[in-house]
């Protein structure tokens, strides 16, 4: 596929997320994962070509902050929806092939979808505290139940087809099975659902730190600045404006990614699907 053949929202969150992501993993190296040196004669400083943001009310340089942010935030979604998907894909798979593990497993999701995904979360923490790993595990959750659903049907639509009863029949396991023919066919779609759910975890993880549920300070985190500049959101507007539009970008970023995956992917599934029915 030539460059100019793929599709524009392919190239669009391309772009978003790489020029976003790039300078953000450049200033985390540089950084070492940490919040940018305090300063306080200098805070609020305005923009310059020593501050390109300004600074914060501690001195810190405004755009390293942010960046750095930006690369824990983006990590900790990248963990959490890596997890969901290959604990939700093994239980829907189990979910797909039926029988007592099957509806228990589909039980299961349907009492998770039941829960607030912010109560979960809440709980976790008074388990064990705030923490990072706390919010992986939460926001891994939210998406679990999901991702069996997603799963079970894409899974399900595949073995009907005649070529999986003459496997079958050929003497091949439920376990060969899916791993030789399910699980190849169902993999576009469980890509892009991936890399759409990488928005939505940008955007609980932004929103569980900006409530004191996230990874505890030092560590620089896009919800937390937003919570914690937000009462400046009028005489520095600027402190507000830069953790919110990254935030933003990142979010965008990853739908387009979605999106042009899924147009990239789904005429190549549907013909392999055509060919098989």
């Amino acid at each position: 596929m030539t460059l100019h053949r793929a599709p524009k929202s392919l190239l669009a969150g391309s772009v978003l997320l790489l020029g976003c992501l790039i300078p953000a993993t450049i200033v985390w190296i540089w950084h070492g994962g940490h919040a940018p040196f305090i300063d306080i004669p200098n805070r609020y400083a305005p923009p310059s070509l020593t501050h390109p943001l300004g600074t914060d009310p501690f001195g810190r340089d405004l755009a390293s902050y942010v960046l750095t942010g930006a690369f824990n935030t983006t990590a900790i979604a990248v963990l959490s929806v890596a997890l969901a998907t290959v604990i939700g894909t093994i239980l829907g798979l189990v979910g797909a092939n039926g029988g007592k593990r099957g509806w228990a497993v589909m039980s299961a999701a349907d009492l998770g979808l039941a829960f607030p995904p912010i109560l979960i979360a809440a709980m976790l923490v008074t388990a064990q505290g705030a923490s990072a790993t706390g919010e992986i595990l939460a926001i891994a959750l939210f998406g679990i139940p999901a991702q069996i659903r997603i799963t079970k049907q894409a899974a399900q639509s595949i073995l009907v087809l005649d070529y999986i009863s003459a496997a079958r029949m050929a003497g091949f396991g439920s376990v060969a099975v899916t791993i030789r023919h399910v699980l190849p066919n169902i993999a576009p779609i469980l890509i892009v659902h991936a890399s759409t759910s990488l928005a939505l975890a940008i955007l609980s993880e932004a929103g569980l730190s900006y409530l004191g549920l996230g990874a505890p300070p030092p560590q620089p985190d896009l919800g937390r600045a937003l919570a914690s500049y937000q009462i400046h959101i009028f005489d520095h507007p600027f402190l507000v404006a830069a953790p919110g539009v990254t935030v933003m970008v990142l979010v965008l970023g990853f739908n387009l990614l979605g999106d042009g995956l899924r147009d990239l992917l789904e005429r190549p599934f549907a013909r392999n699907e055509e060919s098989l029915s």
